[in-house]
Protein backbone atom coordinates (compact mmCIF):
# COMPACT_ATOMS: atom_id res chain seq x y z
CA UNK A 1 0.00 0.00 0.00
CA UNK A 2 1.33 3.44 -1.20
CA UNK A 3 2.35 5.68 1.93
CA UNK A 4 -0.30 8.38 2.51
CA UNK A 5 -0.46 10.75 5.01
CA UNK A 6 -1.81 14.61 5.12
CA UNK A 7 -0.07 16.62 7.32
CA UNK A 8 -1.56 18.56 10.04
CA UNK A 9 -1.38 22.12 10.67
CA UNK A 10 1.28 22.44 8.21
CA UNK A 11 1.93 26.44 8.15
CA UNK A 12 1.44 26.97 12.10
CA UNK A 13 4.14 24.40 12.16
CA UNK A 14 6.15 25.78 9.35
CA UNK A 15 5.85 29.70 10.70
CA UNK A 16 6.43 27.96 14.30
CA UNK A 17 9.77 26.52 14.09
CA UNK A 18 11.12 30.08 12.65
CA UNK A 19 13.29 28.36 10.17
CA UNK A 20 17.10 29.36 9.84
CA UNK A 21 18.66 28.91 6.01
CA UNK A 22 21.06 27.21 7.48
CA UNK A 23 20.01 25.49 10.68
CA UNK A 24 19.79 22.18 11.97
CA UNK A 25 16.13 20.73 12.36
CA UNK A 26 14.96 17.10 13.57
CA UNK A 27 12.26 15.69 12.51
CA UNK A 28 11.46 13.44 15.20
CA UNK A 29 8.07 12.15 13.62
CA UNK A 30 9.48 11.66 9.63
CA UNK A 31 6.13 9.64 8.59
CA UNK A 32 5.50 10.33 4.87
CA UNK A 33 7.56 13.72 5.72
CA UNK A 34 5.13 16.09 4.94
CA UNK A 35 6.11 18.59 7.25
CA UNK A 36 10.12 17.84 6.31
CA UNK A 37 9.71 18.84 2.75
CA UNK A 38 8.39 22.02 3.54
CA UNK A 39 11.55 22.47 6.19
CA UNK A 40 14.20 21.44 3.57
CA UNK A 41 12.24 23.98 0.84
CA UNK A 42 13.63 26.74 3.31
CA UNK A 43 16.50 25.28 4.53
CA UNK A 44 19.94 26.51 2.11
CA UNK A 45 22.84 24.48 0.95
CA UNK A 46 24.18 24.80 4.96
CA UNK A 47 21.34 23.38 6.20
CA UNK A 48 20.47 19.98 7.78
CA UNK A 49 17.68 18.19 8.28
CA UNK A 50 17.24 14.88 10.67
CA UNK A 51 14.62 13.06 10.21
CA UNK A 52 13.94 9.93 12.59
CA UNK A 53 10.54 7.12 12.49
CA UNK A 54 10.43 4.05 14.47
CA UNK A 55 8.22 2.72 11.26
CA UNK A 56 10.38 1.60 8.74
CA UNK A 57 7.58 1.83 5.93
CA UNK A 58 7.53 5.61 6.91
CA UNK A 59 11.45 5.71 6.47
CA UNK A 60 11.39 3.59 3.26
CA UNK A 61 8.40 6.47 1.96
CA UNK A 62 10.17 8.95 3.32
CA UNK A 63 13.51 8.30 1.66
CA UNK A 64 11.62 8.24 -1.84
CA UNK A 65 9.56 11.44 -1.06
CA UNK A 66 12.82 13.30 -0.49
CA UNK A 67 15.32 11.73 -3.11
CA UNK A 68 16.29 14.81 -4.60
CA UNK A 69 17.86 16.19 -1.37
CA UNK A 70 21.00 15.89 -0.07
CA UNK A 71 20.80 17.30 2.86
CA UNK A 72 18.98 14.93 5.30
CA UNK A 73 19.92 12.42 7.33
CA UNK A 74 17.66 9.39 8.15
CA UNK A 75 17.43 7.78 11.38
CA UNK A 76 15.49 4.69 12.26
CA UNK A 77 14.84 5.05 16.11
CA UNK A 78 12.07 6.22 18.60
CA UNK A 79 12.00 10.50 19.10
CA UNK A 80 12.22 9.29 22.89
CA UNK A 81 15.59 8.46 22.09
CA UNK A 82 16.59 12.24 20.52
CA UNK A 83 19.49 13.18 23.16
CA UNK A 84 20.97 9.75 22.63
CA UNK A 85 20.50 9.74 18.88
CA UNK A 86 21.91 13.23 18.17
CA UNK A 87 24.85 12.59 20.65
CA UNK A 88 25.57 9.52 18.25
CA UNK A 89 25.20 11.74 14.97
CA UNK A 90 27.34 13.84 16.87
CA UNK A 91 25.58 16.84 16.30
CA UNK A 92 25.64 18.58 20.44
CA UNK A 93 22.36 21.01 19.71
CA UNK A 94 19.87 21.75 16.89
CA UNK A 95 17.55 25.09 16.03
CA UNK A 96 14.32 23.42 15.91
CA UNK A 97 12.66 19.60 16.61
CA UNK A 98 9.40 18.91 15.36
CA UNK A 99 7.32 15.95 16.86
CA UNK A 100 3.92 15.09 15.16
CA UNK A 101 2.32 12.19 17.79
CA UNK A 102 -0.41 10.81 15.40
CA UNK A 103 -0.95 7.77 14.17
CA UNK A 104 -0.88 8.17 10.11
CA UNK A 105 -3.22 8.01 7.77
CA UNK A 106 -1.47 4.73 5.87
CA UNK A 107 -1.16 3.44 9.56
CA UNK A 108 -4.79 3.28 10.21
CA UNK A 109 -5.97 2.57 6.59
CA UNK A 110 -3.35 -0.56 5.96
CA UNK A 111 -5.41 -3.17 7.63
CA UNK A 112 -2.17 -5.28 8.04
CA UNK A 113 -1.23 -2.54 10.59
CA UNK A 114 -4.12 -3.44 12.83
CA UNK A 115 -4.53 0.16 14.21
CA UNK A 116 -8.26 0.55 12.40
CA UNK A 117 -11.36 -0.16 14.16
CA UNK A 118 -12.94 0.12 10.54
CA UNK A 119 -10.52 -2.23 8.65
CA UNK A 120 -10.24 -5.55 9.59
CA UNK A 121 -7.07 -6.96 10.26
CA UNK A 122 -4.48 -8.89 12.74
CA UNK A 123 -4.40 -6.86 15.99
CA UNK A 124 -0.82 -5.21 15.89
CA UNK A 125 -0.67 -1.29 16.47
CA UNK A 126 2.78 -1.40 16.85
CA UNK A 127 4.52 1.31 14.86
CA UNK A 128 7.51 0.00 14.97
CA UNK A 129 7.46 -3.87 13.69
CA UNK A 130 10.06 -4.66 15.50
CA UNK A 131 8.71 -4.25 18.66
CA UNK A 132 7.59 -7.43 20.95
CA UNK A 133 4.79 -6.37 22.47
CA UNK A 134 1.35 -5.74 20.02
CA UNK A 135 -1.74 -5.56 20.38
CA UNK A 136 -2.81 -8.88 20.30
CA UNK A 137 -0.46 -9.77 23.19
CA UNK A 138 -2.50 -6.91 25.36
CA UNK A 139 -5.58 -8.24 24.48
CA UNK A 140 -4.71 -11.76 24.98
CA UNK A 141 -2.51 -11.51 27.86
CA UNK A 142 -3.16 -9.13 29.93
CA UNK A 143 -4.81 -9.09 33.11
CA UNK A 144 -8.72 -8.15 33.50
CA UNK A 145 -7.50 -6.00 36.06
CA UNK A 146 -4.80 -4.54 34.04
CA UNK A 147 -7.18 -4.04 30.86
CA UNK A 148 -9.16 -2.33 33.15
CA UNK A 149 -7.04 0.11 34.23
CA UNK A 150 -5.68 0.98 30.09
CA UNK A 151 -9.01 1.68 29.09
CA UNK A 152 -10.16 4.01 31.64
CA UNK A 153 -6.81 5.77 32.16
CA UNK A 154 -6.09 5.86 28.34
CA UNK A 155 -9.38 6.78 27.09
CA UNK A 156 -11.85 7.63 29.47
CA UNK A 157 -13.39 4.53 28.85
CA UNK A 158 -17.06 4.37 30.96
CA UNK A 159 -17.78 0.62 30.57
CA UNK A 160 -14.02 -0.25 31.15
CA UNK A 161 -14.65 -3.05 33.64
CA UNK A 162 -17.12 -4.01 31.20
CA UNK A 163 -15.34 -4.33 28.31
CA UNK A 164 -12.00 -6.09 30.18
CA UNK A 165 -14.17 -8.71 31.47
CA UNK A 166 -16.26 -9.69 28.26
CA UNK A 167 -12.93 -9.66 26.25
CA UNK A 168 -11.08 -12.11 29.16
CA UNK A 169 -14.56 -14.34 28.61
CA UNK A 170 -14.23 -14.37 25.06
CA UNK A 171 -10.33 -15.38 24.58
CA UNK A 172 -10.46 -18.37 27.23
CA UNK A 173 -12.90 -19.56 24.49
CA UNK A 174 -10.66 -18.43 21.20
CA UNK A 175 -7.86 -15.87 21.14
CA UNK A 176 -9.10 -12.24 19.86
CA UNK A 177 -7.15 -11.97 17.06
CA UNK A 178 -8.44 -9.48 14.63
CA UNK A 179 -9.47 -5.96 14.97
CA UNK A 180 -12.84 -6.58 14.29
CA UNK A 181 -12.88 -9.74 16.75
CA UNK A 182 -12.33 -6.96 19.51
CA UNK A 183 -14.95 -4.56 17.95
CA UNK A 184 -17.71 -7.28 17.80
CA UNK A 185 -16.38 -7.54 21.74
CA UNK A 186 -16.64 -4.12 22.80
CA UNK A 187 -20.02 -3.84 21.21
CA UNK A 188 -21.11 -6.46 22.46
CA UNK A 189 -20.52 -5.01 25.96
CA UNK A 190 -22.05 -1.54 25.30
CA UNK A 191 -25.60 -0.75 26.18
CA UNK A 192 -27.79 0.42 23.08
CA UNK A 193 -27.31 4.32 24.18
CA UNK A 194 -23.58 4.11 23.83
CA UNK A 195 -23.38 2.48 20.54
CA UNK A 196 -25.57 5.15 19.42
CA UNK A 197 -23.03 8.02 20.27
CA UNK A 198 -21.59 9.67 17.16
CA UNK A 199 -17.82 8.19 17.54
CA UNK A 200 -17.70 4.66 16.86
CA UNK A 201 -18.14 2.64 20.26
CA UNK A 202 -14.51 0.68 19.63
CA UNK A 203 -12.54 4.33 19.43
CA UNK A 204 -12.10 4.81 22.67
CA UNK A 205 -10.58 1.07 23.96
CA UNK A 206 -8.57 1.22 20.29
CA UNK A 207 -6.60 4.44 21.65
CA UNK A 208 -5.62 2.94 25.02
CA UNK A 209 -4.60 -0.26 23.32
CA UNK A 210 -2.31 1.87 20.73
CA UNK A 211 -0.48 3.97 23.79
CA UNK A 212 -0.13 1.40 25.56
CA UNK A 213 1.64 -0.70 23.05
CA UNK A 214 3.93 2.14 21.92
CA UNK A 215 4.46 3.81 25.27
CA UNK A 216 3.28 6.75 24.10
CA UNK A 217 2.88 8.37 27.46
CA UNK A 218 5.73 6.91 29.13
CA UNK A 219 8.48 8.81 28.18
CA UNK A 220 6.75 12.04 26.62
CA UNK A 221 8.02 14.45 29.70
CA UNK A 222 11.55 13.25 29.73
CA UNK A 223 11.34 14.07 25.85
CA UNK A 224 10.18 16.80 25.89
CA UNK A 225 12.96 18.06 28.34
CA UNK A 226 15.77 16.06 26.57
CA UNK A 227 14.46 17.93 23.15
CA UNK A 228 14.39 21.32 24.98
CA UNK A 229 18.23 21.18 26.51
CA UNK A 230 19.23 20.09 22.62
CA UNK A 231 17.89 23.73 21.40
CA UNK A 232 20.61 26.34 20.34
CA UNK A 233 19.35 29.81 21.87
CA UNK A 234 16.12 31.04 19.93
CA UNK A 235 15.90 27.42 18.51
CA UNK A 236 11.88 26.37 19.01
CA UNK A 237 10.41 23.06 19.82
CA UNK A 238 7.41 22.01 18.30
CA UNK A 239 5.00 18.98 19.31
CA UNK A 240 1.48 18.28 17.75
CA UNK A 241 -0.76 16.01 20.13
CA UNK A 242 -3.77 14.31 19.35
CA UNK A 243 -5.15 13.12 22.63
CA UNK A 244 -5.79 15.13 25.96
CA UNK A 245 -3.56 12.96 27.57
CA UNK A 246 -0.42 14.09 25.39
CA UNK A 247 -1.44 17.54 25.55
CA UNK A 248 -1.15 17.67 29.20
CA UNK A 249 2.12 16.06 29.36
CA UNK A 250 3.30 18.56 26.98
CA UNK A 251 1.51 21.68 28.51
CA UNK A 252 2.70 20.68 31.69
CA UNK A 253 5.93 19.98 30.78
CA UNK A 254 6.51 23.30 28.68
CA UNK A 255 5.84 24.98 31.96
CA UNK A 256 8.23 23.18 34.18
CA UNK A 257 10.87 24.44 31.50
CA UNK A 258 9.87 27.66 31.32
CA UNK A 259 10.18 28.11 34.98
CA UNK A 260 8.59 30.53 37.43
CA UNK A 261 9.90 32.01 40.61
CA UNK A 262 8.00 31.03 43.76
CA UNK A 263 9.73 33.65 46.12
CA UNK A 264 7.11 35.92 47.93
CA UNK A 265 6.86 39.22 45.74
CA UNK A 266 9.07 41.93 46.69
CA UNK A 267 11.90 39.83 47.62
CA UNK A 268 15.38 41.34 46.75
CA UNK A 269 17.13 38.17 45.98
CA UNK A 270 15.96 34.78 44.73
CA UNK A 271 16.55 31.82 46.73
CA UNK A 272 14.08 29.60 45.90
CA UNK A 273 16.60 28.01 42.81
CA UNK A 274 14.18 29.31 40.04
CA UNK A 275 15.77 28.75 36.52
CA UNK A 276 14.15 29.23 33.24
CA UNK A 277 15.04 27.06 30.07
CA UNK A 278 13.24 29.88 27.43
CA UNK A 279 9.35 30.66 27.02
CA UNK A 280 6.31 29.06 26.06
CA UNK A 281 5.14 30.82 22.34
CA UNK A 282 1.75 29.25 22.10
CA UNK A 283 -0.32 29.66 26.16
CA UNK A 284 -3.11 28.19 23.89
CA UNK A 285 -2.44 25.37 21.45
CA UNK A 286 -2.70 26.25 18.04
CA UNK A 287 -5.79 24.02 16.67
CA UNK A 288 -6.67 23.47 12.88
CA UNK A 289 -9.07 26.10 10.83
CA UNK A 290 -12.65 24.60 9.94
CA UNK A 291 -11.08 24.52 6.23
CA UNK A 292 -8.10 22.30 7.01
CA UNK A 293 -10.49 19.88 8.96
CA UNK A 294 -13.18 19.83 6.15
CA UNK A 295 -10.67 18.33 4.03
CA UNK A 296 -8.72 16.36 6.35
CA UNK A 297 -11.32 15.59 9.54
CA UNK A 298 -8.22 13.76 11.25
CA UNK A 299 -7.09 17.58 12.25
CA UNK A 300 -10.22 18.37 14.21
CA UNK A 301 -8.33 16.83 17.57
CA UNK A 302 -4.77 17.92 16.43
CA UNK A 303 -2.97 20.56 19.16
CA UNK A 304 0.07 22.78 18.28
CA UNK A 305 2.31 23.92 21.30
CA UNK A 306 5.98 25.56 20.83
CA UNK A 307 8.52 26.31 22.84
CA UNK A 308 11.26 28.78 22.50
CA UNK A 309 14.58 28.00 24.28
CA UNK A 310 16.59 31.16 25.95
CA UNK A 311 20.08 30.59 27.56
Amino acid sequence: MEFKHKSVLLDEVIEGLNIKENGVYVDGTLGGAGHSIHILERLGKKGVLIGIDRDCDALEAAKEKLKDYRNVIFYHGNHDDIANILDELKIDSVDGILMDLGVSSYQLDEPSRGFSYMQDGRLDMRMNKEDSLSAYEVINEYAEEKLTQIFRDYAEEKYAARIAKNICIEREKKKIETTFELVNVIKGSLPKKALNEKQHPAKRVFQAVRIEVNNELGNLRKTVIDSINKLNDGGRLAIITFHSLEDKVVKHAYEEMEGRCTCPKGFPVCTCGYKSYGKIITRKPLVAKEEEISENPRARSAKLRIFERKM
